[in-house]
């Protein structure tokens, strides 16, 4: 899908589900990873993530859209547009929108390079950058830690 047929279909929804036009620009974002999209409140163009575009997420991209709809008809009306308003809770429930971004694997998962052990409970610590172990000690018993392996 591509920037006009996005642009076609968010104008779509627009009309169908919230009877109002959406009159300004869509762009499709390639480095978004967490969010399906989002809403500019500076110009009100709305962005959308490139890989809910693929046609096997379809549902996904309309409850999207319906979202980022949801933002920019009530900031444009005026009335609380952000997640923590009522007016934006009724009105996601009412036009059938996401209220969070579907997990389709793009999150990236952590991956722990150090591995400390308290000496006296034998806690297990991951972490990502070395730490002093003279300086920090257990959490649960303040007993000493010590690096256990490094993990690659």
């Amino acid at each position: 899908m591509n920037e006009n047929e996005l642009q076609k279909l968010v104008e779509d929804i627009s009309l169908k589900y919230f009877g109002r036009p959406f009159v300004h620009q869509v762009k499709i974002n390639r480095r978004m990873t967490t969010t399906g999209g989002r809403y500019h409140l500076s110009d009100h163009h709305l962005e959308i993530n490139a890989h809910f575009l693929v046609p096997q997420y379809h549902d996904y991209l309309v409850g999207i859209i319906k979202h980022e709809l949801c933002h920019y008809h009530l900031h444009l009306l005026g009335l609380g547009y952000q997640h923590r308003n009522r007016d934006f809770k009724v009105l996601l429930q009412k036009v059938g929108g996401s209220r969070y971004a579907p997990d389709i694997g793009l999150r990236k998962k952590k991956k722990y390079r150090y591995l400390y052990t308290c000496k006296n409970c034998g806690l297990k610590y991951p972490r990502m950058r070395k730490i002093n172990t003279r300086k920090y000690r257990c959490g649960k018993c303040h007993g000493q830690l010590y690096l256990t392996q490094t993990l690659s």
